[in-house]
């Protein structure tokens, strides 16, 4: 119950810094509602999983190979400038919130699950969970065996969806009090700051390159 509750504080601790799944995240919560909010955070948390099986598999080596990073740094900086693009351009459409029915727009769960695990198929959250969490689970694998590392990784998923289930719960409640246009703004500065994560990325992607081939 100690390693549960422990993994549960990492997993919570792993949340709290804002990263490109919690503006997406947040920008689907106010625009579409908390089911769409709640599926890209549990597209980040099915990557989390498979993250956590690697390790417990040995594969964690693999991902930090330059040749596997890489070619990720660039996708993810593709991807996260699509979604800031089409977060600006449409900041003043596709919403569904309770008032506004006409015109609205239906939106894939599946969807926004599928922006989930791109955004968090990103070498910043890979080399995270690798260089710092990979660590601290590698160290309960060895000393105290299989059963607890799958008791830290289940109390890590735990933590991570208490925090995304607060956040969006919090979200929800100021959406209903939020105006169109604060949405709208909120929408279009998630799409800012998406372009931002993406503009890093590519930087990230140069500079790997460039001490690749030094």
């Amino acid at each position: 119950m100690e390693i549960y509750i422990k993994f549960v504080l990492i997993g919570l601790a792993i949340a709290m810094p804002v990263g490109a799944i919690t503006v997406e995240m947040t920008k689907q919560g106010l625009r579409n509602g908390f089911i769409h909010g709640w599926a890209v955070g549990l597209g980040g948390m099915t990557i989390d999983a498979g993250l956590i099986l690697s390790m417990y598999f040995g594969f964690a080596s693999v991902l930090s190979l330059p040749y596997v990073q890489i070619p990720l740094w660039l996708a993810g900086a593709g991807f996260l400038a699509f979604l800031g693009y089409d977060s600006i351009r449409n900041s003043d459409l596709d919403m569904a919130t309770s008032d506004n029915t006409k015109g609205k727009i239906k939106k894939s769960f599946w969807r926004t699950y599928r922006n989930g695990l791109l955004v968090a198929v990103s070498p910043g959250n890979l080399i995270f969970w690798i260089s710092v969490f990979g660590v601290v689970l590698s160290d309960s694998y060895q000393s105290t065996g299989k059963l607890s590392f799958i008791i830290a990784g289940f109390g890590v998923l735990c933590g991570i969806l208490i925090h995304d289930l607060g956040l969006l719960s919090i979200v929800s409640v100021t959406r209903k009090v939020m105006s169109k246009k604060m949405i709208q703004a909120v929408s279009a500065m998630a799409g800012v700051l998406l372009l931002g994560f993406s503009f890093y990325f590519l930087y990230k992607f140069i500079l790997a390159l460039w001490l690749l081939f030094q």
